[in-house]
């Protein structure tokens, strides 16, 4: 199964659109590679017989039913299924070894003293519906992580002075609104265009300042009152396009998906993501009191995920690929607790992906583990050598995406597909709302 069989959600377009734009950014960049080895008499970097197996897309692809895509979690919050991967049966001589359990007794898998590290972030309801002046319908899906927003209009308790916060793009609407530049998708029937500005509320408008391709523009948010309980109380949680809901009359959020789709331990501060860092989404609070009470330590990270989560890698020579960036911040404390098990020998166990970015991609930014706040595009494939993680919890992913390649360059391409298609034969459920894995 190929990753663009299951992109066909409805409302989505605009993701689906700038992947396209990506691709044909890097197609036109692999045709001037191939030109100009033509020209030189050489061989273009990813020619046809040239890609190694492990860089090739198509050896990302698996067979997946379509009915073991879970549509809805488990009943029950941490009642999901455990795949372990035991690696270090093939260190000792012999076969890679799976066992099949379950994440409520996660406990009874990981090394003892271990260090867990989990992604703090929390799904905000970023996708707003609204009017046109002319009464059109619209959609905005905010894109800037909101944090980053509320730091820039002053509602960090005083940072900037009033004049700094204006070099940096925010102004007064008068009238007690705020505004600053921001980044989103907007899909609207007709065409966007400079100087449109749209209602989404008697208290929150969208400016546009630069449409861009497919709708990702460039946008100035004017609004009066908290930004964020704007959000809170007008937004839609941007679930995946695999995950299938009803569009009826009410556009209303499930309550299912309010409650499920965000971990147990997301921070009210960090809220910003527009999807969930979902390996966190099987913890409950009691197994990480069970945790805590058999001397396995926690800390914690940030990546604010974006909506390039979704998608798919489209070069068929996936070194030619273009990383989306997210926004990570990385506490001393976390950075002092992570060096200090790496001194005493104690394994670091990533708690999904984004965890696993935010502290490869800090090493990458640093050159060490220490406090770090800024953006990642690090793209970790097959030949990485990781530096921070020595055990990764996470779920099943997408064929031909980035992450599926983030966990084969951790456990080796072929022993994962190996262990997928195991998980596929005794019906596993794959995706945001699946199983997990234990990569050790």
């Amino acid at each position: 199964m190929r990753m663009d069989d299951m992109m066909g959600n409805p409302g989505h377009e605009q993701m689906r659109a700038l992947d396209q734009q990506a691709t044909d950014r890097q197609a036109t960049g692999a045709s001037a590679r191939r030109e100009a080895a033509a020209a030189s008499g050489g061989v273009a970097d990813g020619a046809a017989g040239a890609i190694p197996e492990d860089d090739r897309l198509e050896s990302y692809r698996f067979h997946l039913p379509e009915d073991q895509i879970a549509q809805h979690p488990a009943p029950q919050r941490g009642g999901s299924r455990l795949l372990v991967l035991d690696r270090r049966a093939v260190e000792r001589g012999g076969a890679a070894a799976l066992t099949h359990a379950r994440f409520a007794d996660l406990c009874d898998h990981l090394p003892e003293g271990c260090l867990l590290v989990a992604n703090n972030s929390k799904v905000l309801p970023a996708r707003l519906l609204g009017l046109r002046p002319t009464g059109g319908k619209v959609e905005f899906l905010l894109l800037t992580p909101l944090p980053l927003l509320e730091e820039l209009a002053g509602g960090d308790g005083g940072k900037y002075d009033a004049a700094a916060r204006r070099a940096e793009g925010l102004r007064d609407a008068g009238e007690d609104w705020r505004s600053v530049p921001a980044e989103g998708l907007l899909r609207a029937s007709k065409k966007i265009r400079p100087g449109d500005v749209m209602d989404f509320g008697p208290h929150l408008r969208v400016e546009v300042i630069q449409p861009g391709d497919f709708g990702r523009s460039a946008v100035r948010l004017h609004w009066r009152g908290d930004l964020r309980q704007l959000f809170l109380q007008q937004g839609h949680l941007p679930l995946p396009p695999y995950i299938r809901r009803e569009t009826g009359a009410s556009p209303t959020d499930a309550q299912e998906d309010r409650d499920r789709y965000q971990t147990v331990y997301a921070d009210d501060s960090r809220l910003g993501s527009v999807a969930a860092p979902t390996a966190g989404l099987h913890f409950t609070d009691d197994l990480r009191a069970r945790l805590a009470a058999t001397d396995r330590k926690w800390a914690e990270v940030t990546l604010y995920v974006g909506y390039g989560t979704f998608s798919p890698v489209r070069c068929a020579d996936i070194r030619q690929h273009a990383m989306h960036r997210e926004y990570i911040e990385v506490a001393e404390a976390t950075a002092a607790a992570i060096r200090a098990a790496k001194a005493e020998g104690r394994p670091v166990v990533t708690v999904g992906t984004t965890s696993t970015r935010t502290l490869e991609g800090t090493v990458r930014a640093c050159g060490e583990v220490r406090a770090y706040t800024g953006w990642t595009d690090i793209f970790i494939k097959p030949g990485y050598r990781f530096t921070v993680a020595d055990h990764i919890i996470t779920n099943f992913h997408l064929p031909e995406s980035s992450l599926l390649m983030l966990v084969s360059a951790f456990a080796g391409r072929r022993r994962v597909l190996s262990s997928y298609a195991e998980a596929v034969a005794r019906g596993y459920r794959f995706f945001s709302y699946g199983d997990a894995m234990l990569l050790l």
